[in-house]
């Protein structure tokens, strides 16, 4: 009996390429940060940047890993919550004017209160602690966090201990902190019920969460906060918002501002990039779930023709401000979240976001047609997406393929229709609009 068999859906990947064009342009010398992002985790798109690959001290925001990789370890079933772990002498590692929990050697204490300890008090003592018990030595977590960076395309950091103690080779850059906080709300959010805890108290020891948007901003929920001399003060902010129209679900953005010069200075000007991010950016559907991209032709096969098509919806962030607009961060209202403009005639005049994105998309089919016997992925198509004629967002459709040979009898058939004209002409590359 004949067998045909090609797999579309089974490991379709819409791997997504990183484009460098920001979509909003905002003045450097407006924003009192000496790096900083705004990332949408949906799209994967930067939305605005400056100064994002350059390396400085994380500071405490080294605890995110920490924190990624101890519920990592939980939803892999290798850690649990309510586990009981004795602290050990790893934690007189930890020096007297570092944030702590004050734990002792021989104390118990939860996983649970070690990562709550680690995320709103920022102590120090849980990282250590953590580390040991996950890798069984704080140098081999330290070569864990510097894997799982890899993993995530963090180029631009090295790690040498869990709480970010300052050192000359722990380095990361405002771009890879905001890649890792999109792999936390992603890939482990359960981050998100300890980061948007105002306040967490442990053996009589209270500590108020320093990340004071908690309380301005109810859409805010995390992440992490860092100070050292070294590194300044530095954020790592993330929200989640109703855009307000119809049957779309909620919208996350994420921040990070590095090497402010204080506590309020990095949430004014977090939650600023924040909003504007917000006001003048909107994610938008370009690829509908199981849409059809083309149809290849097979040869040598029973099967005549393979449907290039999506396995899951493709979503963009498209700019709503006008290309040649530049913001000056100091010109933006929070009250009515909305950019202002001086007139000239003592009038402040509103910018408002604009209706339409105008994007366009362009398709390319990187094959011709499609030769059985054939097993392997393959690179079928690859959408770019333009806005302004600008090119603000790449990515492949890739498929493993898997298509058999007819065999002898098979094409012994398929031989004799040819001979009587029984086949029709030759199947072609057929495409079908996408927008």
């Amino acid at each position: 009996m004949k067998r045909v068999i090609y797999l579309i859906a089974a490991l379709i990947a819409l791997c997504s390429t990183m484009v460098n064009a920001a979509l909003l342009d905002i003045k450097p010398e407006t924003v009192e940060a000496e790096a900083w992002t705004i990332l949408d985790p949906q799209s994967g798109q930067v939305i605005a940047e400056h100064n994002s690959h350059v390396r400085r001290a994380p500071a405490s925001l080294t605890k995110m890993m920490v924190a990624y990789i101890a519920l990592k370890e939980i939803q892999a079933g290798k850690l649990r919550k309510d586990e009981i772990l004795t602290a050990t002498p790893v934690v007189k590692l930890v020096q007297w004017d570092e944030s702590q929990m004050y734990l002792k050697e021989g104390e118990q204490i939860s996983i649970d209160q070690l990562i709550a300890g680690l995320v709103i008090m920022s102590a120090n003592d849980a990282a250590v602690s953590l580390a040991e018990k996950i890798s069984g030595s704080v140098p081999n977590f330290v070569a864990r966090m510097n894997l799982e960076a890899k993993a995530l395309g963090m180029n631009d950091t090295h790690f040498e201990n869990p709480p970010g103690i300052t050192m000359p080779e722990h380095y990361s850059s405002a771009s890879d902190l905001a890649r890792l906080a999109a792999a936390i709300v992603k890939e482990t959010p359960d981050y998100l019920n300890y980061s948007k805890q105002q306040s967490f108290s442990y053996n009589k020891h209270f500590h108020r969460a320093t990340n004071v948007l908690l309380k301005q901003d109810p859409s805010v929920d995390g992440m992490k906060t860092g100070f050292t001399k070294a590194a300044g003060y530095n954020l790592a902010l993330t929200a989640n918002r109703p855009t307000g129209r119809y049957n779309e679900p909620d919208r996350r953005l994420v921040v990070v501002v590095l090497g402010t010069k204080s506590a309020l200075k990095r949430a004014e000007i977090a939650h600023k990039l924040m909003n504007i991010g917000y006001v003048y950016t909107r994610n938008e559907q370009v690829l509908k779930d199981k849409q059809l991209i083309a149809e290849l032709p097979v040869v040598k096969s029973t099967l005549k023709m393979f449907k290039v098509e999506t396995q899951q919806p493709q979503m963009i962030t498209a700019s709503l401000a006008d290309p040649a607009f530049q913001f000056d961060l100091n010109a933006f209202d929070p009250l009515h979240q909305r950019m202002m403009l001086d007139t000239g005639n003592g009038l402040m005049q509103s910018i408002e976001p604009l209706q339409h994105t105008e994007t366009s998309l362009d398709v390319k089919i990187n094959e011709k047609l499609l030769t059985a016997p054939l097993s392997q992925v393959i690179k079928l198509a690859t959408i770019d997406v333009y806005q302004n004629d600008q090119l603000i967002r790449s990515f492949d459709i890739e498929d493993e393929v898997n298509i058999e040979e007819a065999n002898i009898f098979e094409r012994l058939f398929m031989w004799i229709k040819s001979v009587f004209g029984l086949f029709s002409a030759d199947a072609e590359l057929k495409t079908y609009p996408v927008k």
